[in-house]
């Protein structure tokens, strides 16, 4: 078997889909995207192809290894995104070609259904308390929330105790059966971070996620020994490198994104290191169905999971909605909070293909927010 041609296709609302054709009529589809920064990374993807194109697709660990270091210039983002895509379009090209689920080529599944949860809000909550019944009353076991909108690098005490309000809001509403994972989003300072999390302790939220942008990540061992909140990180981490030094500093939860951290092969292996440090995956994924059926493979073949994250409903998903791009959704029906074990070969979906080239005839060109604070200056998002 040798790959013929890698398409890529912009879809609304923010992803970028990849098809990679074989001479045999086996194909795999794989999500390569910087959340922004589509075009980018599909330019990436192309150059890549020069290595695969009249290669065998089943030699997945040989092409990983070569599209990650065979430039002099490696890691970062866009490449690292770019190869997740492949990566994954490769797993699905060969779970196909033997006629089997991804996560029985990684071992067989350590589990018999993958918790999941919903997000709640926008990103500057409001009315969370709301929502947070409704996806009780779903089935939902577990919510996740922006824990604020722009936070100053030391903000008023009332900034802090609205925080804490919603966080508590949601707690009321959900109960001590459910769980409420919070999301910081590098929105605060170490100090701001220092100050909050020994006040959300009452609340026993499942972890606060990005307590601080990942550049101050030298300073996760001081916030983990300030609190008993589990912290969380990792959707801006993209290679095993890049986890290396977080992972000791105490941290409970690895969220490392499959569309963005090199794909299921590097995603498994981040999960080994984890799992040596005692840490549990939730992998980040608030994108569309292949990175989302990518992510389901990994976690039910993976000892250490603990939750994944999906896209169904989230705020961004304004006009197109991941099941659009299904031939059959149910793969992504969730039962009280879970999903079933796949069946189906590759990563156990079909995409409708007439549906994504209608959807590429318009594209997107999504951009994120920009943030100021009221003097003005630049805000993280």
């Amino acid at each position: 078997m040798k790959i013929i041609s890698l398409e890529t296709f912009p879809v609304a609302p923010r992803w970028l889909f990849l098809k990679i054709a074989t001479d045999e009529g086996v194909t795999g589809w794989g999500e390569p995207v910087v959340e922004g920064r589509a075009a980018t990374v599909r330019a990436a993807v192309h150059e890549l192809a020069d290595h695969l194109v009249g290669e065998d697709p089943l030699r997945i660990e040989h092409h990983w290894q070569v599209l990650t270091k065979g430039g002099f210039y490696r890691g970062g983002p866009i490449l690292s995104s770019a190869v997740a895509g492949i990566d994954q379009a490769l797993w699905d090209i060969k779970g196909k070609a033997y006629g089997a689920p991804v996560h029985q080529l990684l071992g067989g599944p350590v589990r018999d259904r993958l918790r999941m949860y919903a997000w709640i809000g926008g990103d500057s909550p409001a009315h969370v308390a709301e929502l947070a019944r409704e996806q009780v009353e779903a089935g939902f076991t577990a919510v996740k929330m922006n824990g604020s909108a722009q936070m100053r690098p030391i903000d008023t005490p009332a900034q802090t105790k609205a925080v804490v309000d919603r966080v508590a809001a949601v707690r009321d509403a959900i109960g001590d059966h459910h769980d409420v994972a919070i999301d910081f989003h590098g929105r605060m300072s170490t100090a701001m971070s220092r100050r909050v999390l020994p006040l959300l302790e009452p609340l026993h939220p499942l972890f606060v996620e990005e307590p601080v942008l990942p550049e101050h990540a030298r300073d996760l061992r001081r916030l983990v020994d300030s609190t008993t909140v589990p912290l969380a990180c990792g959707e801006r981490l993209y290679s095993r490198a890049d986890f290396r030094d977080v992972l000791p500093t105490g941290i409970a939860v690895a969220q490392p994104d499959v569309s963005h951290a090199g794909g299921i092969s590097e995603v498994r292996r981040i999960a080994a290191l984890a799992e040596a440090h005692d840490v549990a995956m939730a992998p980040h994924c608030p994108l569309g169905p292949i990175a989302l059926a990518a992510s389901l493979q990994l976690g039910f073949a993976i000892p250490n999971f603990l939750i994944q994250e999906q896209s169904l409903g989230i705020h961004y998903n304004r006009g197109n909605e991941l099941l659009d791009y299904l031939v059959d959704t149910e793969p992504f029906r969730f039962t009280d909070g879970y999903a079933k074990l796949p069946t189906g070969p590759g990563l156990g979906i079909e995409i409708d293909e007439d549906a994504v080239r209608r959807a590429a005839e318009t594209g997107h060109r999504w951009r994120n927010p920009l943030w100021h604070h009221d003097d003005g200056s630049f805000a993280e998002w």
